[in-house]
């Protein structure tokens, strides 16, 4: 199967949908009675009346959940092939991103950290725009504004905000105006949200609103090991992808490592900002599906024993399936 998806064939997005349906089957078999979903964070939510809870049935949930997943999917998939991040057009980055993003049960249903992967994925290529650049003032200014964005929808991705400053230090010589350019576009969506809270006779609310910081770290875990067993064939993978990396990065044009490099860093931000907020969610981590997917395409491009990643694969989908029911 994997050796299909090494080539960008137009039928491979029909099974892209077909799996990602096959990988939440135990979820659909199982469905409690309610999945609360929001919207916006409360500062943003109850500013413009948006419902917060049980806003879709179930079922719906996990419907809209899915065909979201796969939209995202065939957007990273074009990111990487645009920028020729695996050396070759192919829609492995769909099918790793689809199944990343089914590992563990609150990653297939909506939440609002897979709602803001739709600007992740906006953000990753604002930043690999960046190097052949001659300014990257306006880049820089609409990536802060996607930062923005993201954090009425889930504050975390705030996490985010240094990437500005990581991603011009990687590619590019220092300019003080692009430093400064995404913190303007930052500031701007929350100088728009006060204009609203004034508009609404509310600007007192505004000012006194604050920052959600994090509880004690000793507190935010209670980690049950059983349930992220499904995670060991992914390390494996991304065990094995390092080698596969190694050999042929040495060997690839200073845009594409510098463009991993980027990749790497910002998932180390998107599973640190998990501490950001005092309400700890499993949901969170499936901000680094993009990352993780790019890596496990990667090695499964360029692995050249059949049998080993056929069978990691089927192994993967295996233990993503059995956790779902038991």
């Amino acid at each position: 199967m994997i050796d299909f998806f090494r080539r960008l064939n137009p039928i491979s997005l029909l099974i892209v949908i077909i799996i990602a349906a096959f990988l939440r089957l135990g979820v659909l078999l199982q469905l409690p009675e309610h999945l609360e979903f929001t919207l916006f964070e409360t500062y943003a939510g109850s500013l413009f009346a948006i419902p917060s809870g049980e806003l879709f049935s179930p079922s719906a949930n996990l419907f809209f959940a899915t065909i979201i997943t796969v939209v995202q999917a065939v957007i990273f998939n074009r990111l990487v092939n645009n920028y020729n991040l695996l050396g070759k057009p192919s829609f492995l980055p769909a099918l790793m991103y689809v199944t990343v993003s089914s590992l563990l049960i609150p990653f297939v249903v909506l939440s609002p950290a897979l709602l803001c992967n739709f600007l992740t994925l906006w953000l990753l290529s604002k930043f690999l725009t960046i190097y052949r650049q001659e300014e990257a003032r306006s880049v820089m200014y609409d990536s802060g504004l996607i930062i923005g964005i993201g954090t009425l929808i889930y504050f975390p991705f705030i996490g985010m905000i240094p990437m500005l400053w990581i991603v011009l230090i990687i590619f590019r010589p220092f300019d003080w105006r692009e430093w400064v350019a995404g913190i303007f576009g930052f500031l701007t969506i929350y100088f728009f949200l006060g204009v609203a809270y004034y508009l609404n006779d509310s600007f007192q609310k505004f000012a006194q609103l604050k920052v959600p910081l994090a509880a004690a770290f000793p507190h935010l875990f209670k980690v049950n090991i059983y349930d992220y067993i499904v995670l060991a064939p992914v390390l494996v993978i991304l065990g094995l992808s390092i080698f596969t990396l190694q050999q042929r990065l040495n060997r690839s044009s200073v845009h594409i490592r510098k463009s991993y490099l980027t990749i790497f860093i910002s998932s180390i931000f998107c599973i640190l900002s998990f501490y950001i907020k005092p309400e700890y969610h499993v949901y969170h981590f499936v901000l680094v599906a993009a990352p993780i997917s790019l890596f496990m395409a990667h090695y499964f491009m360029y692995s050249s024993k059949r049998w080993l990643y056929e069978g990691l694969y089927l192994v993967l989908l295996g233990f993503i399936v059995y956790f779902q029911f038991v």
